[in-house]
């Protein structure tokens, strides 16, 4: 696994779902507008 360092405001936990042809992550409505960073912290499965 790599290691990377990354400056920000609030962190989350989440897991990601299937929606469509791909998948999204729910994140705070205050949030709507802020750029932010998705990090993968386990292996990908295949469903």
């Amino acid at each position: 696994m790599d290691s990377h360092e990354i400056e920000g405001h609030e962190v989350i936990t989440g897991t990601v779902k299937a929606t469509g042809n791909g998948a999204h992550v729910l994140v705070p409505k205050d949030w709507r507008g802020a750029d932010v960073k998705i990090v993968r912290t386990s292996e990908a499965t295949d469903e």
